[in-house]
């Protein structure tokens, strides 16, 4: 039989192609009662609620350290296998690394370079000659670097040797939480490390002027240190900061994603807006220096302007100056230790403090 056939015999239903009532089968749903309905509803929402805490808990306790790592990166180190309390594995044979102790139970890492033309006097000695020669008269330079990394950092390095070369002394300070430095950072404690460091330096330095270099998150603390230091009746001799920011908010790179997520965020009120240089710009009275790069990808030199004409709206400009680098140099936000220029910049500036 053809299969045309057998589409065309009568399937015994009615036209429609419906079954008869006879066939048909009829459901009963038993009822069920909408307070119990609700009931279990509740029951399962609870029960996912409870379930959604135990999985967040652990999130949620580390969201204070969470936010910290977003402001500080304190635990990005590098080099990450060195050991920082051997500086001259970095060609630093004219520094030794101490630990000094602001207060009970916080132990700060710290490098003490000497000036070049003490090299050699200064091999193998301790740090009671270390201590002894901040007396000899040379400027002596407190380093406060950026967010990220330790003091073993490669341009932080150059920085320091820099300074070494025009006769300075360096104090290259890891704050808490960095590199093997304890405690955690904050901004308050930050600036209370720095104010603490500049006193021991005025203490075991003589009459030698003490300077701030600040670079990046640095500045903030510089500027704040600064500050609190004029607060309690001490001007700080001058101040020197690299990459500077308005704020911690720009000190962030200036991403889509950051612009837009980041900066939309809920808790971005609760970090971006510490370290207000732009506000400490106008009660500071010391000299100041900016060094800034053009094509700086993290800082723009658009505020870097805005900040020299807020510290000249309060002091002139043989108290404030400002020294750009073209950006075709390549220096963008780290590598200004690299222009040739620069160990004179910064002689010339303290020779007239």
């Amino acid at each position: 039989m053809s299969s045309k056939t057998l589409m065309s015999m009568p399937t015994g239903f009615p036209p429609g192609n419906k079954q008869p009532c006879s066939l048909r089968r009829s459901f009963t749903y038993p009822s069920v009662s909408p307070c119990r309905s609700k009931y279990w509803f509740w029951v399962k929402s609870g029960a996912f609620a409870l379930c959604a805490i135990f999985i967040m808990m652990p999130i949620l306790e580390e969201l204070p350290e969470i936010i910290r790592q977003r402001v500080y990166y304190h635990r990005i180190r590098a080099p990450f296998v060195f050991d920082l309390s051997h500086p001259a594995e970095l060609a630093l044979n004219h520094t030794i690394n101490m630990y000094l102790e602001p207060e009970e139970g916080i132990s700060l890492g710290i490098w003490h370079t000497v000036p070049d033309g003490k090299w050699k006097e200064a091999q193998g000695k301790d740090s009671a000659w270390y201590h002894r020669s901040l007396k000899d008269g040379s400027p002596v330079i407190i380093y406060l670097h950026g967010r990220t990394q330790t003091r073993a950092a490669k341009h932080r390095i150059g920085v320091v040797n820099v300074l070494s070369s025009i006769g300075c002394h360096v104090l290259s300070m890891d704050y808490r939480g960095y590199g093997d430095s304890t405690g955690k950072p904050t901004e308050e404690v930050l600036t209370k490390d720095a104010v603490w460091l500049q006193r021991w330096a005025k203490e075991h330095s003589g009459g030698s002027r003490v300077l701030i270099w600040g670079h990046s998150l640095g500045s903030g603390v510089a500027t704040n240190t600064a500050v609190r230091l004029m607060e309690q009746g001490v001007l700080v001799d001058g101040v020197i900061l690299e990459g500077a920011f308005k704020n911690a908010r720009g000190a962030e790179p200036q991403s889509y994603f950051y612009r837009v997520i980041f900066l939309n965020s809920p808790c971005s009120a609760y970090f971006c807006n510490g370290f207000s240089c732009q506000t400490n710009f106008t009660k500071m009275r010391n000299p100041l220096l900016f060094l800034h790069s053009e094509d700086d990808h993290l800082t723009t030199l658009r505020n870097a302007e805005q900040m020299y004409q807020a510290a000249l709206s309060v002091q002139d400009d043989k108290r404030v100056r400002m020294v750009t680098f073209e950006g075709s140099l390549g220096y963008l936000h780290n590598g200004l230790y690299k222009d040739p220029r620069l160990p004179a910049i910064i002689k010339i500036y303290i020779l007239l403090r």
